[in-house]
């Protein structure tokens, strides 16, 4: 088995910033492909994207409600397809954040999980009725969030 990433080139790319290929403010996965020739020639080996899935961006998109699809402000799944044939086509690999330990307060698991204290889904999560308990984890987006 080859260990390609201890070589490879990494470039992580927040689609949503990227580029827009269709006027409407945020980047898509069109605006991506228009690029791949380009980041193709400077060396790029792997993109590594940041959560493109359904989110009510809460927290960056890292907050995820559905992990089967694509936001539809990026595109579709079947762009995320074209999106893979055409970067292995030139021979650049795709990863991508799957967040699996951060869902959205929308997401089923979490929905289950709120309503009903013998849920399958209620471990999933930590649970606490103050926001004192874990005050000495760091709080990541300060601008939006008073606690964990």
């Amino acid at each position: 088995m080859t260990m390609w990433y201890k070589e490879a080139v990494f470039y992580q790319i927040s689609v949503r910033a990227f580029k827009d290929s269709n006027g409407d403010g945020h980047g898509d996965l069109h605006g991506l492909m228009e690029k791949l020739d380009y980041l193709h020639d400077l060396g790029i080996d792997c993109i590594w994207l940041m959560p493109i899935y359904p989110s009510p961006l809460k927290d960056g998109g890292y907050d995820i409600e559905d992990y089967y699809s694509i936001d539809p402000t990026y595109g579709t799944l079947d762009d995320f397809k074209s999106l893979m044939q055409a970067a292995h086509a030139r021979g650049m690999r795709v990863i991508m954040d799957l967040v699996l330990n951060h869902t959205s307060d929308n997401h089923h698991w979490f929905r289950a999980s709120r309503s009903n204290r013998s849920s399958p889904y209620r471990d999933y999560y930590v649970w606490s009725d103050t926001d004192r308990k874990y005050r000495d984890a760091r709080i990541i987006f300060l601008d939006t969030e008073t606690s964990n």
